[in-house]
């Protein structure tokens, strides 16, 4: 069994970006979720929040199954395309923060210093393009629309891909030239897994609950979260044979000569995405993937309600 491995997909560790480009990746994302947060607070259905909570667990076990591209590389599901278009985007960001703050501060998956770069490219970026693209085919067919959603998640994943060889390239950690043609080359391949589970998500939804793909979304009866989230805790249980390859991030790094720079955290919690009294082994990884995925759904649900209430004070 392969072991999911560390620094997977666009997270980005410490030493990768320069502090100055750090510090701008944080502005700009605080700004951009003090928005968040002010129109989440006025404008949230109550309805959705424990669905945010259940999207977030998705999208943290749906992360942990790395896929096998070509090259001997490996992607996975980075979620901000479905989030944002079933959430809509304000809650869908907060629901990637979450899930991008876990994987950081838990599991020693992406850096500290640089995790407002994390969210700005793993949240922000690819979210917001995919919903406007997404947001062309209102109106139209279910085929149209399921077309939209597919491009969209391949954009995000590709468009933010080149924002990270940007951030690398202003951090002086690798040229433009060398880093953004490996980015988009193996991510244009990623981005393919990303838009095919877009849309296997999204037709099942508009099956089983087209509601919440309408503009005014209700998710129905509790049962319907209930098997959401046992949906995304069943995917955990996949997680140990997740690929070994190295992610796209990884492989770039490596080739362009500049893995060497990446730092390790300064603690330790479940590293890895495993529990250290466990050991390297596939039973600690999926208890590992267990705890994640009820810890972000957990604090979704909680921060969402906790503004739907602040918001009838």
């Amino acid at each position: 069994m392969n072991i999911i491995p560390a620094g997977i997909l666009l997270h980005i560790p410490d030493g990768f970006l320069n502090v100055l480009v750090s510090a701008v990746c944080w502005l700009l994302t605080l700004i951009i979720l003090g928005i968040a947060v002010a129109n989440t607070r006025r404008d949230l259905d109550e309805r959705l929040v424990p669905l945010a909570g259940v999207m977030a667990a998705f999208i943290f076990a749906a992360q942990m199954l790395n896929f096998p591209v070509a090259g001997g590389t490996s992607g996975h599901f980075i979620g901000a395309a479905l989030a944002f278009i079933v959430l809509g985007p304000w809650l869908g960001l907060l629901a990637m923060t979450a899930v991008i703050a876990v994987q950081a501060l838990v599991f020693q998956d992406g850096g500290l210093l640089v995790m407002g770069a994390n969210i700005l490219v793993m949240g922000v970026v690819p979210g917001f393009l995919a919903w406007f693209v997404y947001r062309l085919g209102q109106g139209r067919g279910a085929r149209a629309q399921t077309l939209l959603a597919g491009t969209a998640a391949w954009l995000s994943v590709v468009v933010a891909a080149l924002v990270v060889a940007l951030l690398l390239a202003f951090s002086g950690t690798s040229s433009l030239g060398v880093v953004m043609p490996a980015m988009l080359g193996v991510h244009a391949l990623i981005g393919l897994g990303e838009a095919l589970i877009t849309v296997a998500a999204l037709s099942f939804i508009r099956r089983a609950r087209p509601s919440l793909l309408e503009e005014e979304r209700s998710v129905g009866a509790g049962g319907w979260v209930v098997a959401g989230l046992s949906i995304a805790l069943l995917l955990v249980l996949f997680a140990p044979f997740a690929s070994g390859h190295p992610d796209g991030l990884e492989w770039v790094a490596e080739s362009a000569g500049f893995l060497s720079t990446a730092q390790d955290a300064p603690y330790s919690i479940l590293p890895d995405y495993t529990v250290p009294f466990l050991g390297e082994t596939g039973l600690s990884t999926i208890a590992a993937g267990l705890l994640g995925a009820l810890l972000v759904a957990g604090l979704v649900f909680l921060a969402a309600r906790s503004l739907r209430r602040r918001s009838l004070v």
